[in-house]
């Protein structure tokens, strides 16, 4: 499996893997339309004919017999340009009266647009026959490979939003007892609007005062900040590059939000830069050895490539990859590559 860039010619694919995605994946609408529209920004990314702040980087997930697309994954280059970005930030509310001896802190909500203009780590899903292998990891973690190689198209700090709780039925505590007095519709059409891009209605009915939290229920409390069961690994995996939780939630379902500078995302950090050496005498890729495996990307911009090595194909500055992989790669002998550690 490798990663590349997305093309035109990937429509049908990109809408199948729409359709698939569910609720909660509100940046993969269900609408060939939309979809439509989001692949010719992404094509226009790469070819640098559109400006920066309005790039959205999307990549795909490719099995090489077949050239299947398994996945995608996506990086956004600034939000908040093109769509108002909203937030709900955790903060508190102090009240004091030393005559009753009274000293309350409370937990509230304030609508915000405090991260507009960070980068953002978007889009990820992984068709469920592929969720093997290695490959969530490989698709999850090959945007890494190119932050690493092209910074400066990026702000320096970078967010991810996580997919907040909702129970087994798909109900959300979190909208019920707060959303969806304001919007009186159901979150599952919440959330197909705001994934077609529909969000005037936010501005124009959430309460723009803060939300004490104590006046939600006990289990929308309880669910703020707190991700679906299924989102748990993506956390912990961005948690282990550096992301931490950062006050802020989604206005419908109260998933966190994440975020850290990019310079300091483990993957950045401690990616170096090594010389290609083709070799059919290259170590075969054991996708079973999880901590011995690296990502390997081509450098390359409009045409990235990332795919996973073993460690031992190392030798000093050098890698040591096979005809198929540098294929893959579509490097030669003595090009570089930027590799590093998949796992911490």
């Amino acid at each position: 499996m490798y990663i590349r860039p997305i093309q035109k010619e990937d429509l049908d694919s990109l809408y199948q893997l729409a359709k698939n995605s569910g609720v909660g994946v509100t940046s993969l609408p269900d609408s060939k339309q939309k979809m439509e529209a989001k692949l010719s920004q992404a094509v226009a990314s790469f070819n640098k004919s559109i400006p920066e702040s309005e790039r959205i980087y999307l990549f795909a997930l490719v099995e090489p017999a077949s050239q299947k697309i398994a996945g995608i994954c996506a990086l956004e280059a600034s939000i908040g340009h093109e769509d108002i970005w909203y937030n709900y930030h955790v903060g508190k509310t102090v009240h004091s009266s030393r005559e009753i001896s009274v000293h309350k802190i409370t937990e509230t909500l304030y609508l915000s647009n405090d991260l507009t203009g960070c980068s953002e780590i978007a889009t990820l899903f992984l068709m469920p026959d592929y969720r093997k292998d290695q490959n969530g990891q490989l698709l999850s973690r090959s945007r890494y490979m190119f932050l690493a190689e092209f910074q400066e198209l990026f702000n320096e700090q970078i967010i991810a939003e996580m997919r907040g709780y909702s129970d087994d039925n798909g109900r959300s505590p979190f909208w019920d007892s707060l959303g969806k007095h304001f919007f009186h519709m159901e979150f599952s059409d919440a959330d197909y609007l705001t994934g077609l891009g529909n969000k005037v209605f936010i501005a124009e009915l959430m309460p723009k005062f803060p939300i004490y939290v104590p006046m939600l229920s006990p289990a929308a409390q309880a669910s703020i900040g707190k991700v679906h069961p299924q989102t748990e690994p993506a956390l912990a995996m961005l948690k282990s590059e550096g992301f931490e939780p950062n006050n802020y939630i989604d206005i419908f379902d109260g998933g966190p939000t994440v975020s850290v500078k990019v310079k300091n995302i483990r993957a950045v950090r401690e990616s170096e830069i090594y010389n290609v050496t083709r070799s059919e005498e290259a170590p075969a890729t054991d996708l079973t050895d999880k901590y011995g495996l690296l990502l390997v990307s081509n450098r390359k911009f409009d045409d990235f490539r990332v795919l996973l090595a073993n460690k031992s194909a190392l030798n000093g500055n050098s890698i040591v990859l096979t005809p198929e992989q540098t294929e893959q790669l579509q490097l030669n002998e003595g090009d570089t590559v930027r590799a590093v550690s998949l796992r911490p």
